[in-house]
């Protein structure tokens, strides 16, 4: 397989191509698969399907019945001028993983009505931040892009690595908008097919280190934590399952739901990696307590480990939990080319994961089931092993053989790895 240029020959295509790229793939109205006008109206008028109330105004699914009968839905918010020379949060991410999927033929163009792109997407607005952010964060954010416009580039963390442009605030807004519209997507098909598409936010920048007073660890605003509670004040769906696996804890999700008891937050992660939160012991409080899962991995750990994890630990919760849609902060940083830590997932783990994952919510929710895409920052590894996840919601065989190595992989400290998921198991009675 013809893989991905290295992010420096990436870099050589220069600012004015990736602008090219933004243009023609940016999200705004064009020819094709529309859910912008529609689901603007929706987001004020739904009420809960289980109760009292006005009953659903007419689904965009049922005016777009390619929704239907796709089995992936995505949406794609690149934030080209969201970017930082040499930052591994760069503005090549996304570009790169559309690429890969063009290459690998997982386009609607080549898929048809089986993959469905969504071409234009209503933002969030500030009423919809502030279910998760605190309204001063959010207001003092949108004031400080002057300050960026003069600048060109300014820290919005303090001492911290988070950065913003002139264009940080409303290409944040348009991630947090394009994960809202999936959940519009799915549970929309939800109610008309037994078997609704698994859905993808290929967004940045990410969100699951955004703190609800502030941004943190190249994350503005928690776009999976927006989604959660969008899914259950429009569309009544109470219990949400949130995954994140990705190699770093996702503090922000974690503290906007520790006392939450209808929010089952399980984040995997490195042991000892940033921001060193998310310690195995930290299970939530209050009404919440329970509903909080770390799991902290060694250092090593790999597709072994955390295929275990998932049979031991992440399908008992969700088993549990009985949710009635599962989210996935999906980081792709685990992988053991990623250059920001150091576990061994391969392309086949995140195949894996994506497949059991969609079968989980299947089981338990109707299939309602929607990935966000938060780290990953080598480009080959990080568009493939994405590529990859589109063919397990698929149902297509993994071609991980055709880019993962075995060579470069060494032996998993699985005596400590069994350490750890017996702890989190006593912990939570599993």
């Amino acid at each position: 397989m013809e893989l991905l240029p290295s992010p420096g020959a990436t870099a050589l295509a220069g600012n004015a191509a990736l602008r090219g790229w933004n243009r023609a793939r940016g999200l705004r109205s064009r020819a094709g698969f529309r859910l912008g006008a529609g689901l603007g109206g929706a987001r004020g008028r739904r009420r809960s399907p289980g109760g009292g109330g006005p009953v659903l105004c007419s689904s965009e699914a049922e005016r777009h019945p390619r929704l239907a009968a796709a089995r992936v839905v995505y949406g794609v918010a690149p934030a080209m001028g969201h970017n930082q020379e040499s930052h591994p949060e760069s503005h090549f991410r996304v570009p790169a993983i559309v690429t890969a999927l063009e290459k690998m033929e997982l386009t609607p163009k080549v898929r048809g009505d089986e993959i469905v792109e969504l071409l234009t997407v209503k933002p969030a607005s500030v009423d919809d931040l502030v279910h998760v952010h605190t309204r001063a964060y959010v207001s003092g954010l949108e004031k400080a892009m002057d300050k960026a416009s003069e600048k060109g580039i300014i820290y919005i963390e303090g001492s911290g690595p988070t950065y913003a442009t002139a264009t940080t605030f409303q290409e944040s807004l348009v991630a947090a908008g394009v994960g809202m519209a999936l959940v519009d997507s799915v549970v929309d098909a939800s109610r008309i097919t037994q078997n609704p598409p698994t859905a993808f936010a290929l967004i940045r920048p990410p969100g699951h280190h955004a703190i609800p007073k502030g941004p943190m660890g190249f994350c503005v605003f928690g776009n999976i934590a927006i989604a959660a509670r969008y899914a259950q004040r429009v569309h009544g769906l109470k219990r949400v399952f949130i995954i994140d696996f990705d190699v770093h804890h996702g503090n922000g999700t974690n503290d906007a739901f520790y006392d939450d008891p209808d929010i089952f937050f399980l984040s995997t992660h490195q042991d000892g990696s940033y921001p060193g939160t998310g310690k195995i012991n930290e299970i939530g409080v209050a009404d919440g307590e329970g509903t909080t899962l770390n799991l902290p991995l060694p250092g090593g750990s790999g597709d072994i480990a955390m295929r275990t994890v998932f049979d031991e630990v992440i399908a008992p919760c969700a088993q549990r939990f009985k949710p009635d849609i599962i989210l996935v902060s999906a980081g792709y940083d685990a992988h053991v080319l990623d250059p920001l830590a150091s576990l061994q997932f391969t392309t086949g783990t995140y195949y894996a994961l994506a497949s059991n994952i969609k079968q989980l919510a299947e089981e338990l929710c109707g299939g309602r089931c929607i990935f966000f895409l938060e780290g990953g920052y080598n480009l080959q590894s990080l568009s493939y092993s994405v590529a990859d996840s589109f063919r397990a919601f698929l149902g297509e065989p993994s071609l991980a053989s055709k880019f993962d190595d075995p060579a470069i992989l060494y032996e998993e400290p699985l005596a400590k790895v069994k350490q750890a998921i017996q702890r989190a198991k006593h912990l939570h009675s599993l």
